[in-house]
């Protein structure tokens, strides 16, 4: 029987600290196991694995919602098309961009943008990724479990009957709290997945879903022809008007991708080598341009066979009488948010609590946090039910991630050209210190830069204060803060360099890190011939797992 003591050192903090592990950053205290560059042996993404990485990301919810929304705001779908193009073409540069800097680093976005933000400013950065994660984490779960829902629905179609036991405050039915435990439970073990094994879930998801999407946009023309549904929708608005909702609709494509364009790095990082993530520019405007246009060709027949803009698909799919292709699509759709969960929110936020607090949390504490607190603490069906001015807040946070992007890789490519100090970035006393721990270059660029957009922001979360042409900058929040706080801080940096950030060439955490012996162990056959003893003395078979080598 547990003893009053154990529980009170159950709660003690000594007993979640981590086991100290064989690091070569760690002696500083501010970083762990999982912060410490990528070594050679878990360096194991590939072109491939990046390819299937996008594909399957781009066919997810959001996309599909984002694209058919378009044609609930007047747009036709030959406007939206390019619109979606183009958004999606200027994020995949920024991606690899960013993604580069892991890959040639092997670090994450919280460690590399130290040297751009400064040591402790960067927790800024971090923390509000964390909070954001944590929110979206919440609400894709509940996306997911509608996916549940409708899977329950098309094996026992009872469900929807299910009596409701739960008062109407509680914004949530009986059976939509047993869909969303459902889905939690199903999606939790993949939490477990190490970083550089989740890529297998991705490839999963690139293959079945494209098959799926593939057959809804066969289905959408064959009940409606393209020439009674896709081909004679025309826009509804025209003049300035249409003008500043196509640049809205392309700032909120980039929105979608804007926080992982930041944290790409804590994927890209485990690249085998630069070149396997060079395939982003081409592959995540073709994937995400042709999904979009199966989201605006559905729900354009969905409104010729129901009469209404179904931009859910969810919505489209309770419609279907048939239950199997119900099922499979409503499958599909709950394996696509799983994925999307995991790669845009459970991963980021679970990087980010490592490095704000390495002594207690590593990648896999901080996704399981993550879990908990956004996926039940945060109560994600209020939030949908009660806070659209807080959802607008949350879709409003682009004018803070364009910034963010904009400083991280003009620092990097123009500032400092590619050369910078890996191992100073773990050293809150190193070379990015800067004045105080606090990058004033950076924290120039994003006042002026945020400051201009704050009206419209606060104009999305309540109507009710106008604010006249304001707005139309927060329309285009994230293009203008990309290019502007890029501006800013390149002006900045070259009137008043910070020299003392200066190195003649790149130092690398492979230039200092001491031999991966696991890696040079895999490299070796399981058995070595040893020479022993004197010239013409017996060999000796030495099983190198198992021996010691004392250096």
């Amino acid at each position: 029987m547990p003893q009053s003591g154990d529980l009170v050192d159950f709660f003690k903090p000594s007993k979640w600290a981590l086991d100290r592990e064989e690091t070569t950053f760690a002696n500083h205290g501010w970083s762990n196991k999982d912060m410490d560059p990528v070594p050679p042996r878990l360096r194991t993404w590939t072109t491939w694995n990046y390819i299937s990485y996008w594909v399957s990301d781009a066919t997810n919810l959001a996309v599909w919602e984002l694209a058919s929304s378009m044609l609930a705001i007047g747009l036709s779908w030959r406007q939206a098309m390019p619109c979606i193009a183009v958004a999606y073409g200027i994020i995949s540069v920024v991606m690899v961009l960013t993604g580069t800097i892991g890959a040639r680093l092997h670090v994450a976005f919280p460690v590399l943008n130290r040297s751009s933000f400064g040591f402790w400013f960067s927790y800024f950065t971090v923390f509000s990724r964390v909070l954001l994660s944590m929110f979206w984490f919440g609400i894709q779960t509940y996306n997911g479990s509608q996916c549940v829902y409708q899977m329950l629905k098309a094996i026992w179609p009872s469900i929807a009957r299910m009596p409701n036991r739960l008062p109407v405050s509680a914004n949530i039915t009986s059976s939509g709290l047993l869909c969303y435990f459902l889905y939690w439970l199903i999606q939790f073990p993949f939490l477990f997945v190490t970083p550089h094994k989740i890529r297998w879930l991705f490839f999963a998801k690139g293959v079945l879903t494209p098959i799926a999407w593939l057959a809804m946009v066969i289905w959408a023309f064959v009940k409606v022809p393209a020439s009674e549904g896709l081909f004679s929708q025309h826009a509804t608005i025209e003049g300035n008007y249409f003008s500043w909702a196509w640049l809205s609709a392309m700032n909120s494509a980039l929105g979608i991708y804007a926080s992982l364009s930041v944290n790409i790095p804590d994927f890209t990082r485990y690249a085998k080598n630069e070149r396997a993530q060079y395939v982003q520019p081409f592959i995540i405007p073709i994937a995400f341009t042709l999904c979009s246009f199966v989201g605006i060709a559905v729900t354009s027949a969905g409104i010729q066979l129901y009469g209404e803009v179904l931009w859910d698909p969810l919505l489209l799919i309770d419609r279907w009488d048939n239950r199997a292709a119900a099922f499979f699509a409503s499958f599909v759709f709950a394996l696509t948010t799983i994925g999307t969960n995991i790669s845009a929110n459970s991963l980021g936020a679970g990087n980010d609590m490592t490095a704000l607090c390495p002594k207690y949390i590593n990648i896999r504490r901080g996704q399981i946090l993550c879990a908990i607190i956004g996926g039940w603490a945060l109560c994600p069906w209020e939030i949908l039910a009660n806070a659209t001015g807080f959802l607008s807040f949350m879709d409003g946070y682009t004018i803070f991630l364009g910034p963010f992007a904009g400083i991280m890789v003009t620092d990097f490519y123009l500032v400092h050209k590619g050369r910078v100090d890996v191992p100073a970035m773990y050293d809150p006393a190193g070379r990015y210190r800067y004045t105080g721990g606090f990058n004033w270059r950076a924290v120039l660029a994003m006042i002026v830069t945020v400051a201009p957009t704050l009206p419209g922001l606060i104009n999305s979360i309540n109507p009710a204060i106008k604010i006249g042409y304001a707005t139309h900058l927060f329309d285009i929040a994230w293009m203008y803060g990309f290019v502007v706080a890029s501006l800013v801080y390149y002006i900045a940096s070259y009137l008043f360099p910070a020299h003392d950030t200066y190195v003649d060439a790149l130092i690398s955490a492979d230039d200092v890190m001491p031999i991966d012996k696991q890696y040079e162990k895999d490299r070796k056959s399981p058995t070595e011939t040893i020479q022993s003893g004197t010239e013409g003395e017996d060999k000796k078979s030495v099983n190198v797992e198992t021996a010691e080598v004392q250096v």
